[in-house]
């Protein structure tokens, strides 16, 4: 028979070569290790959750501090282009210079996508366009609904009639809140300009917490106190007053540049206003135009940017109908710079661009409390640059500025720790209870660029 000449089975020396494919329960098992069943991503569950709340708050605190440098040393050169234009040169158009600054944020945008685009050269052009505009769509839709999980419905609306209107909304306030700071630096002295205007922090505090429902905390409260006492001592301590800008262009201060208050209550009421408008602006805009609190820093950083170029594009399109209404008025005579003083202005407004950049991102990682008493940091940074400048622009440091200084930093330590602590305690509640999901933290590792 042809089964006859098979071999046997039986001959191997082994003998394993007899047992059936398919041993029952009573045959011994493969003695291969298991295969794997849990994902790479799985092995997030394992994750203590309060470790796990550290190392995303340590990182988003990593991006904030190279952005909050940024904006010191981009804010510092502003003030002091700012403050040499318009006492120097003698170029003072207050709404021009609005306008030209606040258009520059334009460029956000723009320059953004050219960095990225240079991390991801080898990417085919279509489809690194594709996924950062599904990016932009998909963020602004999370800060539309104010959550992480888009259902279906969400996911299929377009977020853009949202952002627009949020846009428009914004820009005006931050413009009404700007131009309230070129209104009053002539009418009030330049000391009650640097202290009033700078308490916008105490009212970033005030709106954050009906509006972010922030809890009060006395560690912040004492913070936000110390930080305006710096800013009243480096005012009124100096022999002159000092040098500082306004968050959205221009300068004031510094020995040669002390105009006559001839309206002194009328222009420290004007600015107390601006101090007001501008502390809600930046409550306003993490309200409304910032992702959720769990977004990863590369999201919320791309979108920080991208909502600063809507603003900027607003300003171009929009904000220009009162340049000719002032001209025909007489009350500021259209006049572009030239020579020096474009030169200057142009490092003026790109100074500028760069420091609202930052200050937007600083603002979506941490908070409007935080990135306002940082923004303090300049004003003694400004009274140091000041000290290295050569004759006739420096100005010598004096005792008032270095004690207010030192106050405004140990405020900011103390105001940096409490918001760290807070961040990360919120993030292990929201782990331990559900609220942040493995898919989220998927998005966190897969998302940040």
């Amino acid at each position: 028979m042809p089964s006859d000449l098979r071999p046997s089975l039986k001959e191997h020396a082994d003998g394993k070569s007899a047992q059936p494919l398919l041993s029952s329960k009573s045959s011994p098992t493969y003695d291969s290790p298991p295969r794997p069943t849990v994902s790479r991503r799985s092995t997030f569950h394992e994750r203590d959750p309060a470790e796990y709340a550290k190392f995303a708050t340590r990182k988003r605190y990593i991006y904030a501090a190279f952005f909050l440098v940024l904006s010191l040393i981009s804010f510092a050169v502003q003030t002091e282009t700012a403050v040499y234009i318009q006492s120097q040169l003698h170029w003072n158009k207050a709404y021009c210079m609005l306008y030209m600054t606040h258009g520059s944020w334009s460029l956000l945008w723009p320059t953004q996508l050219l960095i990225l685009r240079l991390q991801k050269w080898n990417q085919p052009w279509s489809t690194f366009w594709r996924r950062h505009v599904q990016l932009l769509r998909q963020t602004a839709q999370m800060v539309q609904h104010q959550t992480l999980h888009l259902n279906p419905r969400q996911q299929s609306q377009s977020p853009w009639k949202y952002m627009l209107k949020t846009t428009a909304f914004v820009t005006c306030s931050l413009t009404v809140a700007g131009g309230s700071w070129y209104i009053a630096v002539n009418l009030t002295t330049a000391s009650d300009l640097t202290a009033i205007y700078n308490c916008s922090a105490f009212f970033a505090y005030a709106f954050s917490v009906p509006l972010l429902n922030e809890k009060l905390r006395a560690s912040k409260v004492i913070a936000v106190g110390v930080a305006i006492i710096g800013v009243l001592i480096v005012a009124y301590g100096g022999e002159s007053s000092a040098k500082h800008g306004g968050k959205s262009g221009g300068g004031a201060g510094g020995p040669d540049h002390e105009p006559e208050a001839n309206y002194r209550t009328i222009g420290n009421l004007v600015i107390g206003v601006g101090s007001v408008l501008y502390g809600f602006y930046e409550v306003l805009y993490k309200k409304v135009a910032c992702p959720p609190e769990d977004t990863s820093p590369g999201r919320g950083m791309i979108f920080a940017n991208a909502f600063g170029s809507m603003i900027g594009c607003f300003t171009l399109s929009v904000l220009w109908i009162p340049l000719p209404i002032l001209h025909y008025m007489g009350w500021e005579t259209f006049q572009l710079p030239h020579g020096e003083q474009a030169k200057m202005m142009a490092i003026s407004v790109f100074a500028n661009a760069v420091f609202s950049g930052s200050f937007l991102i600083l603002i979506s990682l941490t908070s409007p409390v935080l990135s306002s008493v940082a923004a303090l940091l300049t004003i003694f940074i400004v009274a140091i640059i000041d000290q290295l400048l050569p004759p006739p622009l420096n100005s010598p440091l004096s005792g008032a500025a270095v004690a207010g200084g030192l106050l405004i930093i140990c405020a900011f330590l103390l105001l940096s720790w409490s918001t760290y602590k807070e961040m990360g305690e919120e993030r292990s509640r929201r782990l331990s209870v559900g609220q942040i999901t493995e898919s989220d933290i998927e998005q966190e590792e897969d998302d940040d660029i």
